[in-house]
């Protein structure tokens, strides 16, 4: 276990240098205690903001690639098509064209030569035609691919702006962070880390006391695959925007350990908790994710035993929780066509990441 000053020396490095906040009014620790957790909620919140214009912006950048590639064809088409267009108006400059069929019958010495070369001619004519309306389609869509793709890049700017203002609000959510810290007195920083510690111990007995945790239930494969990639992480630093393998932020291990077990999920909290089925607490099994705040901006994996494994917040690390460490918004379950593993040996938690551990303050660097 660390001390408080070290936790404060732990967030500090964890984010950009910044001058710190002055020391505010006398205030309570409790009240104190309220302002940090709204703070770290807050750049959690812009964490989640900062990924979701990341993800999309990734998928910008490919369609915006198909388009580019798509345009390059229909150019190549379209310039091919054009110099058919050309030899045929050459041709017909230099009188190169067929004469009618009727006017061949009347000059021609065979008439049956003469209309086996009319039919040849207008299949000749035909191709013509043929020439003529691919060079049509062939502009019409290389003006819609060019329209298509100024528009994929002026939407890559608008999310890069976007990606850009949430970086800078994750920065400026962390600097305020690191500001309170800076000026608290050490009796105020372990008064916090107490006071933290037992309200969670209490949310996590009143939610145990419901009964909704009750029982033992087995993991599907691939929701036990997921959980021990994740447990596997533990002692790993939370980094904002961070997907592994060194570095996660919540949401972050979450899509990364049901990507180790070989089902994609959505990037974001936010996204996990709407596109997901949702399970209630009592159908709980271990690899569901648990998700905190109205908001939907935390996330974690279910352990079992009212335990989850969570990259927790900025200057702390991969670790093994109570479920109740933070306010509950609900459950969701990837893979909820997915029948249990007939024989389940709960996951060996590492040492020291117990349930009594599990809400002290996070270990020293």
């Amino acid at each position: 276990m660390c001390t408080a000053a070290a936790v404060a020396a732990a967030l500090v490095s964890a984010v950009p240098t910044a001058q710190a906040a002055p020391t505010p009014p006398e205030s309570s620790v409790t009240g104190l205690l309220t302002q940090l957790q709204t703070l770290y909620r807050q750049a959690e919140e812009a964490s989640e903001a900062y990924n979701a214009a990341e993800e999309q912006l990734k998928l910008r950048k490919a369609d915006e690639k198909k388009v580019a590639a798509g345009l390059s064809r229909a150019r190549v088409a379209l310039a091919r098509s054009r110099q058919e267009a050309g030899r045929l108006a050459r041709e017909q400059y230099q009188g190169r064209t067929e004469l009618s069929t009727y006017m061949q019958l009347l000059l021609a010495r065979d008439p049956q030569g003469a209309l086996d070369q009319g039919h040849l001619m207008r299949r000749a004519s035909d191709g013509r035609r043929a020439s003529l309306a691919r060079l049509a389609r062939g502009e019409k869509q290389a003006d819609a691919l060019a329209r298509a793709a100024r528009k994929a890049l002026d939407e890559q700017r608008l999310l890069a702006e976007r990606r850009r203002r949430a970086r800078d609000e994750v920065r400026a959510r962390l600097k305020d962070v690191e500001g309170l810290l800076a000026s608290l007195s050490e009796d105020q920083l372990l008064e916090l880390s107490r006071l933290e510690r037992d309200g969670t111990a209490k949310a996590q007995r009143d939610l145990l006391a419901t009964g909704a945790l009750d029982g033992v239930r087995a993991p599907s494969p691939e929701g036990e695959s997921a959980l021990r990639y994740a447990v596997g992480q533990v002692g790993k630093p939370y980094v904002w925007g961070a997907e592994g393998p060194s570095s996660y932020d919540c949401s972050g291990l979450t899509s990364s350990a049901w990507a180790h077990a070989g089902r994609e999920i959505p990037r974001t909290s936010q996204e996990q908790w709407a596109s997901l089925r949702r399970v209630p607490l009592r159908a709980l099994r271990p690899g569901d994710l648990v998700v905190y705040y109205p908001g939907a901006t935390h996330v974690a994996l279910y352990v079992g035993d009212g335990l989850v494994v969570q990259a927790p917040r900025p200057g702390a690390r991969v670790k093994i929780s109570p479920i109740a460490a933070n306010p509950l918004l609900g459950a969701v379950r990837p893979d909820p066509a997915a029948s249990p593993v007939r024989s389940y040996r709960p996951v060996r938690l590492p040492v020291g990441a117990g349930p009594d551990e599990a809400a002290a303050p996070e270990p020293e660097d």
